[in-house]
């Protein structure tokens, strides 16, 4: 007897609240390698529309980083969809490292939605900027530059608080551990990462 994958026509029936075992994961929905960028958003989004309108979706992630901006894309989309259809739940699977735009997009996913692989760490940083500043001119133009240059790393960072705020939330790590470890990249494996309660568990 032979038994007939899921498919996207197919909805998932596995529980949409409550803890998941590792069957759950046998089938993720959405597949996702390399690093977060507009390809990787296009490849989110294909698999997105063509994963089932109700059950479980399960999106397995596995990234070095990239464009936090696109990471925020990504779990808006989520977000977006979560609060269109409570029949569907999105649950996040981390393999082997995710970091920083990894981590961003896994903050838009609830603490009982988060799960890691064994061995795999989570790296949180603050975002980096490399820009040169010219000043040259009148000295009015050259003081609304370097605001301009200012108002960008103020929002920045607020943007970027926004986002350790969403991925500490409901855990033991505090904003001010984020603030402080962040600076110098901060790895978390994955059983300590479930310790200190930013994913639900380790499969």
């Amino acid at each position: 007897m032979t038994t007939t994958p899921l498919s996207q026509s197919t909805p998932d029936t596995r529980p949409l609240n409550g803890p998941l075992d590792a069957k759950a994961f046998d089938a993720p929905r959405i597949q996702l390698a390399g690093v977060v960028d507009y390809a990787m958003y296009d490849r989110f989004r294909l698999q997105l529309d063509q994963a089932p309108a109700t059950g479980l979706v399960v999106v397995e992630l596995s990234t070095l980083g990239g464009d936090p901006e696109v990471a925020r894309m990504m779990g808006e989309d989520i977000r977006f969809h979560s609060d269109l259809n409570p029949a569907r739940r999105f649950v996040f699977l981390g393999k082997a490292a995710i970091y920083s735009a990894g981590a961003t997009f896994m903050s838009f996913f609830a603490i009982p939605n988060r799960y890691l692989t064994r061995g795999t760490r989570v790296m949180i940083h603050e975002r980096k900027m490399d820009k040169m500043l010219h000043v040259a001119g009148p000295l009015t133009t050259c003081v609304a530059s370097v605001r301009a240059v200012l108002h960008e790393l103020e929002h920045s960072i607020a943007i970027q608080n926004e986002g350790f705020e969403n991925l500490v939330r409901g855990s033991q790590i505090t904003m001010e551990d984020v603030l402080r470890r962040a600076p110098e990249n901060w790895y978390l494996e994955a059983r300590e990462a479930k310790a200190k309660g930013i994913v639900h568990d380790v499969l």
